[in-house]
């Protein structure tokens, strides 16, 4: 069944895209958009300027200020809560198009199902396999699929067991990039919000993830019940523990409390992934992404940590320490950012 669904989506999204391309017009859009016979778009278009044969993702900063952004034709709201569209995005609402209403059909049949068979699929690992493989095909589609480094294959099995998976938190493109490296089933801790956006929220609520409301006590409470009850059926929780998407051009913040408790609590161990500029391609300003991630993007899977022995802070600062040994420089916190600023300027 997954083969097949997976050749359908491809197939079906790649024609449908593309005819979805030529023909789509936003209202109030700015000027005409040129018809494009081809899959890719060009370079100039998709805002691809380096490539990892040119240049190391880990050494640049792929920013685009909003001012400097080019192609915009749609803007939303005015000063610093401006939303823009230009017409990369407009690529990525057609790759959205194609593939979402493929998606939710084939995640509102396996719901069906399971209503019919309450035995089957307890844990949801073929439903999740569902957006693990839009995901995959949404990334391809936009050309922002990751290149990958690291302990990657250690994920593709069910190999580690129950672990606490943890990345940084750099725009909305990271929910479907982790997906590319973890292949077994495992649930997501995710903010309340996530619920409410289609496809996602059906997701999220059908593969019964963790949603959590960080205002209510009562929410928090029961997140740390629900993941220790699935770390404990041997199946992996997945957070970001920033706790929200960086407010700060992409560098890592601050951890939030509480989350590493539920790795000590069952004794298993943490993996950090580091996602390198995902703040870049996908910016707090833009709709959606405002440039291709191709080259750019790119997921590197630390070995694991064990957590027995360990503090709630030792852990953190571990999973801090692995996140600065990986990303980029502008993604690095501030402080570090200064220090390492410092010892150039000191060197002979």
């Amino acid at each position: 069944m997954t083969n097949l669904l997976t050749r359908f989506l491809v197939l079906s999204s790649s024609i449908v895209a593309v005819s979805a391309w030529s023909s789509v017009r936003l209202p109030g859009a700015r000027r005409a958009i040129p018809r494009i016979s081809h899959f890719k778009l060009p370079a100039s278009i998709a805002g691809t300027t380096t490539s990892l044969v040119d240049n190391n993702p880990s050494e640049s900063d792929y920013w685009i200020d909003r001012e400097k952004l080019k192609y915009t034709i749609f803007k939303v709201g005015k000063g610093a809560k401006q939303k823009v569209l230009n017409l990369h995005g407009l690529w990525v609402v057609a790759a959205s198009l194609a593939t979402m209403p493929i998606w939710i059909a084939a995640l509102s049949l396996e719901q069906l199902y399971m209503q019919i068979n309450k035995k089957w699929d307890k844990n949801r690992a073929i439903f999740d396999k569902t957006g693990k493989i839009w995901a995959k095909t949404w990334l391809k589609l936009i050309s922002s699929y990751p290149t990958q480094s690291g302990n990657v294959d250690l994920l593709k099995t069910d190999s580690i067991g129950p672990c606490l998976y943890v990345a940084n938190h750099g725009s909305w493109l990271d929910i479907p990039i982790v997906c590319t490296v973890l292949q077994p089933v495992f649930k997501f801790i995710a903010k309340g919000d996530l619920k409410n956006i289609p496809g996602i929220g059906q997701q999220l609520r059908g593969g019964k993830h963790i949603i959590l409301d960080r205002e209510d006590k009562r929410s928090q409470l029961k997140t740390f019940k629900d993941g220790i009850g699935w770390l404990k059926k041997g199946v992996p929780l997945m957070a970001f523990p920033e706790g929200k998407r960086s407010t700060q051009q992409g560098r890592l913040m601050e951890f939030k409390g509480g989350l590493f408790s539920m790795a000590i609590k069952t004794g298993v161990p943490v993996v950090p992934i580091s996602l390198s500029h995902t703040h870049a391609i996908f910016p707090p300003y833009g709709l959606l992404p405002v440039q291709s991630g191709r080259g750019k993007l790119h997921v590197h899977v630390h070995e694991p940590i064990d957590s027995q022995g360990k503090t709630e802070q030792e852990l953190s600062e571990l999973v801090r320490q692995a996140f600065c040994d990986q990303l980029p420089e502008c993604q690095l916190p501030m402080e570090v950012a200064d220090d390492d600023d410092d010892m150039t300027a000191m060197a002979p």
